[in-house]
């Protein structure tokens, strides 16, 4: 009956909205050639507060219509952006030598780009990868809601005038083709591997007699930059998911926090999809995307956290001494393939490059890059990406829109195994929680690692998970498992699984802690370690949702508590001991690095006094932010904790801080110095000195660096000169707290930090920003009755012709 009601008033707002629809400036109408549909797709949307719209379709196609017209009236200027790198015109538009976002690909500089995309489109790759069968190749519905959301996306460029200053009036700003909109989704999925080393992709050439690098490979920084990569500064996340075991009603619970870039092309934007009778969710998607990344629907919620799966892998090539782009295996010779790729430049002639491509894939070499690899007259390395024949992550999206329980989610995952990058943590209406590290990784066992690794590979394999396999053996192949929809992954038994514990919790480690009563272990290196040091965030997240667990009786409202506990776990473990030892040193002073003299009287007494939080409103938050990170910058790991790690202890070791380390009392110095030298009073409210401006207003921003273990994870930019954090690229960015109370309508609160829309003309450019200074949330709005009593509704019908 609910359904039949649904659609009853589907229909009546389809009516209604027909003679009523708001109509717009015409603009460029997209060419034929261009034109992804017959030009009779439409949707319904419904706006409610925030700007946040609700997408009614009859179809696949008219949904990725409506999303794409949707998404284009918020984001229009860095969609386009995004379709000029994957369209390989950066450097025709931009110039070849200014430097990327970074938010496709790894690109140093846009010719970099470019030279990568160019190949990408040259060798139809894409195209390729949507005509595979399903599963391996993407459903007939991803193929029409990707067919859809250029055909929206172009319709609203046609009918409307481009308000944002970031690209009005640019000739940049183009309809798109169904294959940009799949080539700009398929840049996300290849961020862990491809889409990380562009630039040792691109620049990678052969050697001469009189450029020949030397062959030493410098193990230490290679491992170095793939635990760099992995704990990437705009690749992060926490989730939590609680069983009915632990909650008020015996229904599940789940806090999404993502944490990801607030600029660029990797923003996240809200909307709900429906399909009356087939399909309705909500959540965040990722621009450009025309499924729901991280949501929720009537049954079932999910998020993702960054794994610690290392998608990629390298060969150790040994060459013909006679020609370094011949490689032998088992002793004979193969050829690599030469792909050459031509970008257009602004104001200059065209310019071309060589890339080599081999059955592992391609070169990569740069001793000074991405990793640190040579070229050298006998040995090259070549990456292996498996997510680079990998388009199958908006069916698993799709699948998990679909889901009724947990146990749906999973079979998604299984059917469909196409998340890249990312665990998947669950919760569902019957009371299950759910945690798995099911991402696409190449299939190197432990065993195949004892038996093929090069000499680099036996360090960096146990060290950071890359294997390093040696390519002159066929027997050194990577093998397939029979459950595994694509040659060279894992299949769906192999990945680390947590079904229904009270708690299931991830922070960006691995995936043996996420639930500390029942670790996980007996999983290939690859996908992670055991009994390691965990980061500060994951313990301090452990403590809490532990707690929160043994509590039990927990609601929503708890959810949204933790979210903005913005409690410190490294202040909780070494505020106190830095109080103490600063009140001992001899005469209230420190020595600076600079040789000064500094008395830190003061700044003892700001320690002390700091509520061990990273609220707006904590005096001494920012006295510790800038002195821990001077101090972990120049203590090591190693000497700054008192008591070892222990792995039968993870969550309370390493413990009491070093006082006596060498650099502890510099780095006292240096921050009373520092925020001296500014005027920054070192008990200065946070909030005043930790913002963002839009429209000349600055907000407030509560929340704390990834390195203090903060829960609410906030990068803020230093401006030494004012003494304040003044811009945010990076942070907790789409929040979804979710439960169920019998009624078939979600419980659900969600908060997008940095707001909608990027156009400083948006009424939704900085609103829910707002909200976040004041730690509020969105009370969402789900079922019928809720959308259509929103005093801020807004109901247009679009469609692609006037």
């Amino acid at each position: 009956m609910r359904t039949r009601s649904r659609r009853l008033v589907v229909a009546a707002v389809a009516l209604l909205t027909a003679s009523s629809a708001l109509q717009a400036t015409a603009a460029e109408r997209p060419s034929r050639q261009d034109h992804p549909s017959h030009g009779d797709l439409s949707a319904v949307i419904r706006y409610t507060e925030y700007g946040i719209p609700h997408i009614v379709a009859k179809n696949y196609a008219d949904l990725g219509f409506g999303t794409g017209w949707a998404q284009a009236s918020d984001q229009v200027c860095l969609l386009a952006d995004g379709f000029v790198t994957v369209r390989g015109e950066r450097s025709r538009f931009f110039g070849p030598h200014a430097a990327t976002d970074r938010s496709l690909s790894s690109a140093s500089d846009n010719l970099s780009s470019d030279l990568y995309f160019r190949g990408v489109r040259q060798t139809r790759t894409v195209e390729k990868l949507l005509a595979e069968p399903a599963p391996r190749g993407p459903s007939r519905q991803v193929k029409d809601m990707l067919r859809g959301f250029a055909a929206g996306y172009n319709a609203w460029l046609a009918q409307n005038r481009i308000t944002d200053p970031a690209c009005e009036g640019k000739a940049w700003v183009r309809p798109v083709s169904t294959t940009d909109v799949a080539a700009r989704f398929y840049a996300i999925v290849i961020l862990g591997g491809q889409g990380g080393s562009v630039d040792e992709i691109t620049g990678a050439q052969p050697p001469t007699g009189s450029t020949a690098p030397g062959t030493k490979v410098d193990a230490k920084a290679l491992i170095r930059v793939v635990r760099e990569r992995s704990a990437s500064a705009d690749m992060g996340s926490n989730a939590v998911a609680f069983s009915g075991a632990t909650t008020a009603n015996g229904r599940g619970l789940l806090l999404g926090n993502p944490h990801y870039p607030w600029q660029g092309g990797r923003r996240f934007w809200q909307s709900q999809q429906t399909i009356p009778g087939e399909l309705d969710v909500a959540g965040g998607s990722l621009l450009g995307s025309p499924t729901v990344s991280i949501g929720y629907n009537s049954r079932v919620a999910w998020s993702h956290t960054v794994a610690t799966g290392v998608p990629f892998s390298l060969t150790r090539l040994t060459l013909d001494p006679a020609d370094p782009t011949v490689y032998l295996v088992d002793g004979r010779r193969e050829r690599m393939t030469k792909r050459t790729v031509t970008v257009a430049v602004q104001d200059g002639a065209p310019v071309t490059r060589t890339q080599w491509w081999t059955r592992y894939g391609p070169v990569v070499a740069d001793p000074d890059g991405d990793p640190p690899l040579p070229w050298t007259a006998t040995t090259a390395y070549v990456l292996n990406d498996p997510n680079a024949a990998n388009f199958r992550f908006a069916d698993t999206s799709l699948g998990f829109a679909k889901a009724r329980s947990t146990a749906d989610i999973l079979t998604s995952l299984a059917l469909h195994q196409g998340l890249p990058w990312v665990n998947t943590i669950a919760a569902d209406s019957a009371g299950h929680s759910l945690y798995t590290q099911s991402q696409v990784l190449p299939r190197i066992t432990d065993d195949l690692a004892a038996r093929c690794s090069t000499d680099l590979g036996r360090l960096t394999y146990p060290q950071a998970g890359v294997a390093v396999l040696d390519g002159s053996r066929g027997d050194c192949a990577i093998g397939s498992d029979p459950d595994a929809v694509q040659p060279g992954i894992f299949g769906p038994a192999r990945m680390p699984t947590l079904k229904d514990a009270p708690y299931a919790e991830n922070s960006n480690d691995s995936a043996w802690l996420a639930n500390t009563d029942r670790p996980l272990t007996g999983y290939e290196r690859i996908f992670g370690d055991v009994g390691t040091p965990r980061s500060l965030r994951t313990r301090g997240a452990i403590e809490d949702v532990a707690a929160m667990a043994e509590r039990g009786g927990l609601t929503i409202r708890d959810l949204q508590k933790q979210q903005f506990a913005n409690r410190v776990p490294a202040g909780v473990l070494g505020a106190a001991d830095a109080a103490r030892a600063c009140a001992a040193l001899p005469g209230g002073t420190a020595t600076a690095s600079d040789g000064k003299s500094v008395d830190v009287t003061e700044a003892c007494k700001v320690l002390a006094a700091w509520d061990l939080t990273m609220d707006t409103g904590s005096r001494g938050a920012l006295f510790f932010d800038r002195f821990w990170r001077k101090l972990t910058a120049a203590v090591p790991a190693g000497r700054l904790w008192k008591v070892p790690f222990s792995a039968a202890d993870p969550v309370r070791t390493p413990n009491t801080l070093d006082t006596a380390a060498p650099g502890f009392a510099t780095a006292l110095a240096d921050t009373v110095a520092e925020l001296h030298g500014s005027g920054t009073p070192l008990d200065a409210r946070l909030g005043d000195h930790q913002y963002v401006v839009r429209g000349g207003e600055r907000i407030a921003i509560p929340g704390g660096s990834n390195r203090l273990g903060v829960w609410n994870v906030i990068e803020p930019t230093w401006d030494a000169a004012s003494g304040a954090y003044t811009q945010v690229p990076f942070g907790s960015s789409h929040l979804q707290a979710v439960g169920w109370d019998g009624s078939g309508c979600p419980v659900a609160r969600t908060l997008l930090t940095y707001s909608q829309s990027s156009n400083p003309n948006s009424p939704h450019y900085s609103d829910q920003t707002r909200l976040l200074s004041g730690e509020q949330w969105v009370t969402a709005r789900f079922c019928e009755k809720d959308i259509l009593s929103s005093p801020a509704l807004r109901v247009i019908r679009v469609g692609e012709h006037r």
